[in-house]
Order: structure tokens, then C-alpha cells, then sequence
């Protein structure tokens, strides 16, 4: 199933072929390794580049005998290149292919996911700058609060996803590393030199102590990155699929010609995307616990951890990469409706402007609690009569006489609320030219 998320670059990381052509990258590394330090002809190391192949429906049939894809895999690959196969995998252990080839995996993988993270993050910029100005009411609980405005939302959404990016970047670099020390991590029958060298082909860093494996808490951290990037990806998704309830409306997926709702009413245009994403981000989740289920195993490595990584690396890479393209669509094709947000500024009657005017009071110097009552005893009566605020305001002898008329005309400017948001733009978005 998870075939249908995938891109070609992703699908191509997670295939069974690619699965031991990666295995093979690291058996020639490691004979690159073993030739720089004379113990390999170089000449035989060329032989086993030129004719090691991958036979994957050969591995799968010997594997039904040998129960074990390691040495499925090395009969197969031996098959291919004749004499000089007795130069591969000398000295190592299942595990010093198995975990270094993991680390390209994630490691490209990751650069993937990069990559469409900020795609995300030029579309988050660019809906905030383009709706800069634009007021809309902020909720709290859910509860008219006060105004902000839609590309202030916007770059609150910039700062998150900037900061899964680091984050992701910091479980890619940690994950980035090989090993190639043997049964239990002492090098018995090979060498940290020859370690470092395998590693260096390949881009990656040798691991400082290993035991059989890589430690798992280096795979914990990367899936679990993922995991709060599907929970900054969900709290997106729930954003937008409030915004597109009827009784708000303040924007809108993009809606296709041809396109149906639903199966039962014609009329429907639901936040499909948005409910998607929304569930798929329990999945990458549920792959972060179970890559920290991971981390405790006997001694110096079991096989449990095997099982869930063959099900988690290629589904939350893939599910995550699919994600971020989704979402970035998404914002792409999103219809924000300015209209709506003026209509729903005004549908609490303007009671945002309360703690403004409390404020105001407590400038002119009145008690607090006094103030706090003079302000909710008129709120209460407008939000019972369904009377504007400010006229509410402006007819209580008590505050008129205390601020003046002038004064409340300064408070009831809604373009208040606005006054810091370039500073704040200034502070979380890039230079225009680097959005995309």
C-alpha cells in the first residue's frame, strides 16, 4: 500500500533490488577499504565492481534454503563473480552491511525529505507575505480571541516547520554513520583504519563504538524527528480544516473540476487533504514509538529490532516525503476568502476590543478589578443583546467619562492589532529572494 505515496527517487531508495544493490555498496567499499591497505589486488577489487550483480529472484530462491538473506545474498553476488568473491565480506558480520547500508538509506532518504520541507516552507512564506495585512480573528479555545491576521498565522506555521527542519537535519547527520567492526564491535578480524576508509567511500562516518550494530537511539531520533513533523504537519491540516467549516469559511482547499465531495450530496466540498494528512500523521507516530521500542536489546544486539525497521525505515520516509508534497499542494491550491474573515471579525460584535479598553482604564488610573468589571458588564450585555462593543462602550456614561470620545476612537481602530506584525514577519521569514 505504501507503493501509492512513493515518488520515483523515494520508491527507487526502498525497493528489494535497491535494498541489496545497497548492501552491495558497501561490500565493494569495504574491499576498496581492504585494497588501499594492501590486502585486496586492486585488480580483483576492479573484477568484483565490473561483474557483482544483483539477482533478486536468485536471492529470494536461496534464501528459501539458507533462511538467512545475508548469505543468500553473498551466494548469489559469489555466483555472479566467480573466484575472486572470496575477497567480499572478509572479516565482517551481517550487521557491518546491514546497518552501514541502513545508514545510506536513511541518509538519502532524508536528504529527500529535506528537500521537500522546503518546498513547504517557500509556500508558508509566500502565503504569509502575500496575506500580510490581512485581519482575521484568532481563537482561543476555539473562542473569538482577538484579531491577528492570516499571514501572521502563516509565518507562526514558517517558524514550526524551520524548526522540524533542523531538527530532521540533526537526525540525518546522526544517523549518517557505518560500521564495520565485526561480530561485537572490537575490529577482531578487521580495523578501525579499514573502518574509516569503507566509511569515507561511502560518505558516511564510522561509528566511534559499536557493538554487532549501530545503537538504535540514532534511529529512535530520526523517526521520531519525523514523527513531530507529522504532528507539525497535523496541527496544519486541523487549521485548515477549521477554517473551511461552513461557519467559517475563511479559506478553502482547492476544488477541482470534476472533482465530487460526496457519494450522497452534490453540494460537498470537504477538506480532504487536510483529514488525510491529519491521519497519516498518526502513522508516523506510531513508527517513532516503535523505533524506541527499539533501542533496548540483549546484550550486544538481538534480532528484534530487524523485523520493525523492515516496516518503519521505508514507511516514514516515504509517508513523511509524501506528506510535505501533499501539504505543500495543498497551500498552493488554497483559496483564502477575505470577505469571510471581515464577516467573522465582527460576529462576536467586537468584543475583542475588551482588553484594550481595559487597558485604557487602568492607564487612566482606576483599580483593576473595577475596571475588569465596568468592561465585562457591558461585554455580557452585548453579547445578550447582540450589540456592537464599541457602541456599547461608547454609550456607558462611566467610561465615556473616564477615556473620552477620542480616546475610544483610538482603541476601536482594528489596524491596532497589526502594529507589530512587520517586525514580527522580519524576525521569522527569510529575504524574499530565498523563498523558493
Amino acid at each position: 500500500m505504501i507503493e501509492r505515496y512513493s515518488t520515483p527517487e523515494m520508491a527507487a531508495l526502498w525497493s528489494q533490488q535497491a535494498h541489496f544493490e545497497a548492501w552491495l555498496e558497501v561490500e565493494i567499499a569495504v574491499c576498496e577499504a581492504w585494497s588501499k591497505l594492501g590486502k585486496v589486488p586492486a585488480e580483483a577489487v576492479e573484477a568484483i565492481k565490473a561483474e557483482a550483480r544483483i539477482n533478486l529472484e536468485r536471492i529470494l530462491e536461496i534464501e528459501e534454503t539458507t533462511r538467512h538473506d545475508v548469505i543468500a545474498f553473498l551466494t548469489s553476488v559469489e555466483e555472479s563473480v566467480g573466484e575472486n568473491a572470496r575477497f567480499i565480506h572478509v572479516g565482517c558480520t551481517s550487521s557491518d552491511i546491514v546497518d552501514t547500508a541502513n545508514a545510506l538509506r536513511l541518509t538519502r532518504s532524508g536528504k529527500l525529505i529535506l528537500e521537500a520541507l522546503d518546498g513547504l516552507l517557500a509556500s508558508l512564506a509566500k502565503l504569509a507575505r502575500k496575506h500580510q495585512g490581512q485581519l482575521v480573528m484568532g481563537r482561543t479555545h476555539g473562542v473569538h480571541a482577538e484579531p491577528t491576521s492570516f499571514g501572521l498565522k502563516m509565518a507562526g506555521f514558517y517558524a514550526e516547520f524551520a524548526r522540524h527542519k533542523q531538527r530532521i537535519e540533526r537526525a540525518v547527520e546522526n544517523v549518517r554513520v557505518g560500521k564495520i567492526s565485526g561480530a561485537v564491535g572490537t575490529y577482531a578480524f578487521l580495523s578501525p583504519e579499514l573502518e574509516r576508509l569503507a566509511c569515507e567511500h561511502l560518505g558516511l562516518k564510522p561509528d566511534p563504538i559499536s557493538t554487532q550494530i549501530v545503537q538504535r537511539d540514532r534511529y529512535a531520533e530520526f523517526f521520531t524527528a519525523l514523527g513531530v513533523l507529522g504532528g507539525g504537519i497535523e496541527r496544519l491540516g486541523v487549521e485548515l480544516r477549521h477554517l473551511q467549516r461552513t461557519e467559517v469559511l475563511e479559506a478553502e482547499e482547492g476544488f477541482a473540476k470534476g472533482q465530487k465531495g460526496s457519494s450522497a450530496m452534490p453540494h460537498k466540498k470537504n477538506p480532504i487533504s487536510a483529514e488525510n494528512l491529519c491521519g497519516l500523521s498518526r502513522l508516523l507516530r506510531t513508527n517513532a514509538l516503535a523505533a524506541m521500542e527499539n533501542m533496548a536489546l540483549w546484550h550486544e544486539r538481538d534480532i528484534s529490532h530487524s523485523s520493525v525497521e523492515r516496516v518503519i525505515m521505508p514507511d516514514s520516509t516515504t509517508l513523511a516525503h509524501y506528506m510535505l508534497r501533499r501539504m505543500t499542494g495543498l497551500l498552493d491550491r488554497l483559496r483564502v476568502i477575505p470577505e469571510n474573515m471581515a464577516r467573522n471579525l465582527m460576529g462576536s460584535y467586537g468584543l475583542f476590543f475588551s482588553q484594550r479598553v481595559l487597558n485604557a482604564l487602568l492607564d487612566a488610573g482606576q483599580p483593576r478589578q473595577k475596571a475588569y468589571e465596568m468592561v465585562q458588564k457591558v461585554a455580557m450585555r452585548c453579547w445578550g443583546d447582540k450589540t456592537l462593543f464599541p457602541d456599547a462602550v461608547r454609550a456607558d456614561e462611566a467610561i465615556v467619562g473616564i477615556l473620552g470620545s477620542e480616546r475610544l476612537d483610538a482603541i476601536f481602530d482594528v489596524t491596532s492589532y497589526l502594529a507589530n506584525e512587520q517586525e514580527i514577519l522580519n524576525r521569522v521569514l527569510p529575504p524574499e529572494s530565498s523563498d523558493a
